[in-house]
């Protein structure tokens, strides 16, 4: 054997080394995921969080998002997607993590007009409408209230509340937990407490398949 056949294959094995390496580090990040999930349940569900869907839903989405997050608002349309063909099925809990600069602006935003019974209206403009106040992964403040014209909130009350304590607390303790589950990026879903193996949309769509099919049999 010549030393160029001899150098491919050393190229292939350590190529079939490196895949095989990176499934198993997954591998690993997957489970240890799912367990830190298992034991921090408490932290997945809290009672303040917003919830969209039929209560006694038997699979319940739980999204850990940074309005402020360029993935977040394009995963976001699909998750509404997944309620609408599993309607009564599928519940969806937010919980805010505000890691981009100026972010917890918004989260304030959201909580305020949750107080006004229009958090996902609030929700929906901002994700539809995310690139006109968010600038090289920075939250543009007074590009945010003029955008929620339509959605019908008292604005002046709105702000008034966006310092309310209560609202604080909340986002507080979403961070808290998020920490508690070690994530760090967003969007983070979890499908009746159990984490997403890898990121996607498909991993999404099967975890939540899986659940519906063990749920509704």
């Amino acid at each position: 054997m010549n030393r160029k056949a001899l150098f491919a294959g050393a190229v292939v094995a350590l190529a079939a080394a490196f895949v095989v390496a990176t499934l198993v580090y997954r591998s690993e990040q997957a489970g240890e995921s799912a367990q830190v999930a298992a034991s921090n349940q408490a932290s997945l569900v809290r009672f303040h969080a917003p919830t969209l869907g039929n209560p006694e839903a038997k699979v319940h989405i739980v999204e850990f998002i940074d309005p402020a997050c360029e993935t977040c608002a394009a995963m976001y349309p699909h998750v509404k997607r997944i309620l609408v063909t599993n309607p009564d099925r599928v519940r969806l809990s937010m919980r805010h993590v505000p890691f981009h600069r100026g972010a917890d602006y918004v989260a304030k935003v959201l909580e305020a007009a949750r107080k006004q019974g229009k958090y996902w209206e609030t929700l929906d403009v901002l994700m539809a409408r995310q690139p006109q106040w968010v600038a090289n992964h920075t939250v543009q403040t007074d590009h945010v209230l003029p955008l929620l014209g339509g959605v019908g909130l008292d604005l002046a009350r709105l702000q008034a509340d966006m310092e309310a304590p209560d609202v604080a607390q909340r986002i507080a303790l979403d961070m808290a937990d998020a920490k508690a589950l070690n994530v760090t990026k967003t969007p983070e879903y979890f499908v009746n407490g159990r984490p997403l193996p890898s990121f996607g949309l498909e991993q999404l769509q099967g975890l939540v398949g899986a659940e519906l099919a063990s749920a509704y049999r």
